[in-house]
């Protein structure tokens, strides 16, 4: 018998990262990442130089303004005020300060949702194609992961299916709008029918199902297009946002998890998150912190990346691929000519062009390509993706 020092939910979350483990072990493009020359559109990394004002806001936050400038921080009183203020102006929901969380990010806002919520043995529901972290976090948290395909003519949720999947033991439902990888925006009807299936199975189940709203995204829209958030309609509802996506700066974690003000029981929910946040230290550091406020209202420029998407989009199917057309985010979905999704993908990364397997993301058959790539690599690229289907048909 061989014993192992891991605990089962470790080794649960260990499995779920799989499929992309592997890819970091093993493809070229973890060997070449940084090399002159290669098209790099296989993570949602910043190939440009990062925007001066949001620079300018760190650089003038990391100068001491006081004897405890750099000392411990639990959710600092303007940074929180800030956050909600945009919610409340963005969303058109009053969030107050005392709701906001500051976290390391989206995904530490998520991990502590899961570990306020999840008791061992809860299911949480997630859609696919999905974020690829979520089934090893829900693992971790000594939850049970259940996935739900979405509707893969449109990519919208499909609700029906969410809540066949709903039992007893379910505690939590993720929905990540505007979806990575999918680029959709999921529409008020859809929310409007999931708060309603969740309300009705909340009550048949004697205790809420959470709703637990990833909005990393939220402000990356492409064609003036609308988001509403999934907190809009459901009470039991938390918001999870990252900064990371808006600045293309996802190596400094800051984000936030906010309460609406609709939900019940707000006050023992708050002493519960507080729990979690520093059971694990999961706020952001103090430079971070005292620079919110300035870089809030900072985003990376949305009418250039919408030409970069205009122009691959274009350009590919010119060549023959069939490509989604994303309403946010940054990515782009492309059906690959062969049903091969990896074997594709290597050919590419042959000629230096790096993208995400579509089975990575569950989606065989596909591929993604993130728009943080540089005009540059987007020009040099496009001969060299022709070449590919070329060799292929």
């Amino acid at each position: 018998m061989t014993d192992t020092p891991l605990s089962g939910h470790i080794q649960a979350s260990h499995a779920a990262f799989g499929p992309f483990m592997d890819f970091l072990a093993t493809s070229r493009w973890t060997s070449r990442a940084g090399s002159p020359g290669i098209c790099d559109f296989a993570a949602g990394n910043p190939q440009d130089m990062a925007l001066p004002a949001y620079v300018e806001a760190i650089r003038e936050a990391s100068i001491p303004r006081s004897p405890d400038w750099f000392a411990y921080k639990g959710n600092e009183g303007p940074a929180r005020e800030a956050a909600a203020a945009s919610l409340r102006q963005r969303l058109g929901i009053d969030f107050e300060s005392d709701d906001v969380f500051l976290t390391k990010g989206a995904s530490t806002a998520l991990a502590i949702a899961m570990a306020t919520l999840v008791r061992p043995g809860d299911e949480v529901i997630f859609s696919s194609p999905p974020w690829f972290f979520y089934e090893s976090m829900i693992a971790f948290s000594h939850g049970v992961p259940v996935r739900v395909k979405v509707d893969l003519s449109s990519f919208d949720l499909d609700v029906d299916a969410i809540g066949a999947a709903i039992t007893p033991r379910t505690r939590a439902v993720i929905v990540n709008s505007p979806n990575n990888p999918t680029g959709r925006i999921y529409p008020p009807p859809t929310l409007e029918r999931l708060a309603q299936v969740l309300t009705s199975a909340s009550e048949a189940n004697g205790r809420p199902i959470y709703l637990l709203s990833d909005e990393a995204y939220n402000r990356i829209l492409f064609e003036g297009a609308h988001f509403t958030s999934p907190t809009s309609y459901y009470r039991h509802s938390m918001l999870l946002y990252s900064y990371g996506k808006t600045l293309l700066a996802p190596g400094q974690r800051l984000g936030y998890l906010a309460l609406p003000p609709s939900m019940p029981g707000r006050e023992e929910m708050r002493k519960a998150l507080l729990v979690s946040q520093f059971s694990g230290y999961g706020v952001p550091d103090a430079v971070l912190q005292h620079a919110l406020p300035a870089i809030e209202p900072l985003c990376i420029d949305l009418a250039r990346l919408q030409r970069r998407r205009d122009v691959m989009v274009e350009a590919l199917r010119e060549c023959g691929y069939e490509v989604h057309v994303p309403e946010g985010t940054f990515y782009l979905l492309p059906r690959c000519p062969t049903p091969d999704d990896a074997a594709f993908t290597e050919r590419l990364a042959a000629d230096d062009v790096f993208v995400l397997p579509g089975h990575i993301v569950e989606l065989p058959g596909y591929f993604r390509i993130s728009l943080t790539a540089s005009d540059e690599m987007v020009e040099r690229s496009l001969p060299r993706f022709a070449a590919a289907i070329e060799a292929v048909r």
